[in-house]
């Protein structure tokens, strides 16, 4: 039986196929990041078993977390939002995903990439960690410290430095699989990236 890091053991299915297929794989799709970004913001003060279960009803009603929707979302999209059970009914977390979504807007139509502004806080490539057990994975790290500051000051809401981490863990720009866990390492192919040129967004 396959040895799993320890948040991906004896718990349900769904679980084991988000540590196996999509934690810690290096993510570079924009809209796919702003989905995470954004998932992980939700998760603040809750477990990540609780937003997976939810996720299906978070695309739906975030229009696949389209940020050009999102962003012109009004009262009555909201008040929506806040009556569906399929989500986190939190009103601060949903008028940060809309205010999120017009900084993404706003990034990009200055003409930086998003992708870029994220992964220049690890230069480009995935950090490879060689944590043994749980217990040794840090809640955040200068890294996620500064990708914090930089989304703040971009206007990003609900991005704290340990929301970053986690952001960072999900989207393989850190490999924080323990290293008994049959993930680790990931294979090299995935794990090649051009390092990214440090700018200031």
């Amino acid at each position: 039986m396959a040895i799993r890091c320890a948040w991906a053991t004896n718990t349900f299915q769904e679980m084991q196929d988000y540590h196996d297929h999509e934690w810690g794989i290096p993510l570079h799709d924009e809209q796919k990041l702003f989905e995470l970004l954004i998932l992980e913001g939700a998760q603040a003060g809750l477990s990540w078993a609780t937003i997976l279960k939810k996720r299906a009803r978070y695309r739906e009603l975030f229009d696949s977390f389209d940020p050009e929707k999102i962003a012109r979302y009004g009262a009555r999209k909201t008040k929506q939002l806040l009556a569906d059970p399929g989500i986190v009914r939190n009103r601060l977390k949903i008028a940060a995903t809309i205010s999120n979504a017009q900084a993404y807007l706003e990034l990009k139509a200055s003409g930086a990439s998003f992708n870029d502004c994220l992964w220049q806080c690890v230069g480009g490539t995935p950090m490879v960690n060689t944590w043994k057990t749980k217990a040794q994975v840090p809640a955040c790290t200068p890294e996620s410290d500064a990708m914090s500051k930089a989304l703040v000051k971009l206007g990003f809401k609900f991005v704290g430095a340990t929301i970053c981490y986690a952001f960072m863990q999900a989207a393989g720009m850190v490999n924080d699989h323990t290293t008994n866990c049959f993930c680790y390492p990931l294979p090299t192919a995935r794990l090649k990236k051009t390092p990214i040129e440090t700018k200031n967004y």
